[in-house]
């Protein structure tokens, strides 16, 4: 009888233990997390850098945005600071919960629970985090930019690969076979993104993503008399910008020391250097934000809110800091100018009107001629 009570009691003492483990916190040296965490942070600007992508500066500026706008607190065991390092390193390094697990001495479900949370408020600094509309100035002496007054930036789409369930992979299928979703982007003449529509299947052709921006509430914003630059795979019409097509256009085909013979192909080059800016805007974010680089595991509506939140902090580094790692291999620095109130009615479609042929060509003329008088002047 007694070895039986024995036998029963430890049956029961195992299943409890068991149960214990599963449900306790993880379990670990608070000594040695608050070490790694000090370590990610607020050792260096570089380890900063290269951990978060952003300098410490940066981050605390985030850190304090966050708590002040949105309300993010820290709990009894983890600190805002610790939440948000979390969330950045995830976009940073495409880390599994696994890894992130070993990393920050955290349960999986801890390490879940906080990404969703930062990334929720980050989604909701929008309104402080996208670019405000700065049209090109009539003084403007910026040699990419000066021919294109009232231009309020730069657009274009990009592919990021995504997973998707099998069912689905064939409405995700882009032109090159890649499983992908069409992200259509529009960036300032500082490197800074206006919009972003993230989500569109890889197989949507890019004008049926404009058309899309356009009609949504609060959709891509544009006055009428202003405009953006767009690629020739778009119309140029009212408020779109385009090239001449069947003319030399990629900045490629110029730096061999040709010179335009034409005032389409003078054009061409000056709307090619100017539009690079948004080209050059999504290369700084796959570069910067692993996550984006590789395909993930997140169902597809949460893989467009990361994408979204990547945008909005990339903002947030080209706006805080002064020295970017990323941003210096592009070698572009420009002067920042202060948004400007736009008065006017919003454009909501895409159509080609013979206005927009005339302004193209009355611009390309003018651009060509200056150049031409120029070069003889010399």
């Amino acid at each position: 009888m007694l070895k039986l009570l024995i036998f029963v009691t430890r049956v029961i003492t195992t299943d409890y233990c068991r149960k214990y483990k599963l449900k306790a916190p993880y379990s670990v040296n608070e000594y040695d997390r608050s070490r790694y965490i000090h370590r990610l942070i607020y050792t260096s600007d570089k380890t900063c850098h290269d951990e978060l992508r952003m300098d410490r500066y940066t981050f605390r500026r985030l850190v304090i945005m966050l708590e002040t706008i949105e309300k993010l607190k820290a709990t009894r065991n983890l600190a805002v600071d610790e939440q948000v390092a979390i969330f950045l390193y995830i976009l940073a390094h495409h880390q599994k919960n696994r890894t992130m697990k070993t990393n920050f001495l955290r349960s999986g479900e801890t390490i879940s629970r906080y990404f969703n949370k930062v990334l929720n408020a980050v989604l909701r600094l929008q309104g402080h985090l996208l670019k405000a509309l700065s049209p090109v100035r009539e003084d403007s002496t910026d040699e990419k930019w000066k021919w294109f007054k009232n231009c309020i930036g730069a657009l274009d789409g990009t592919y990021i690969e995504v997973k998707v369930p099998e069912v689905d992979k064939p409405r995700y299928r882009n032109k090159k076979g890649h499983t992908a979703t069409n992200v259509l982007g529009v960036c300032s003449q500082e490197m800074q993104f206006i919009y972003v529509l993230a989500g569109w299947e890889g197989s949507a052709a890019d004008g049926r993503v404009l058309r899309d921006a356009l009609s949504r509430r609060n959709g891509l914003p544009i006055q009428d008399g202003y405009y953006y630059l767009v690629d020739a795979g778009y119309t140029n019409g009212k408020g779109f910008l385009a090239p001449f097509r069947g003319q030399r256009y990629h900045l490629s085909e110029w730096r061999t020391g040709r010179q335009p013979l034409t005032p389409e192909e003078f054009f061409n080059m000056k709307h090619a250097s100017a539009r690079n800016v948004i080209e050059r805007c999504f290369g700084m974010l796959k570069m910067r934000w692993d996550i984006i680089r590789n395909p993930n595991f997140y169902p597809i509506k949460q893989q467009g809110r990361i994408i979204m939140a990547c945008c909005l902090l990339q903002n947030h580094i080209r706006e805080n800091m002064p020295v970017d790692p990323i941003e210096i291999r592009y070698g572009d620095n420009p002067q920042h100018e202060g948004p400007i109130e736009l008065d006017g009615d919003l454009i909501t479609s895409v159509e080609p009107t013979q206005e927009w042929t005339d302004l193209r060509y009355n611009l390309a003329n003018q651009m060509f001629n200056h150049w031409m008088q120029n070069r003889h002047a010399i």
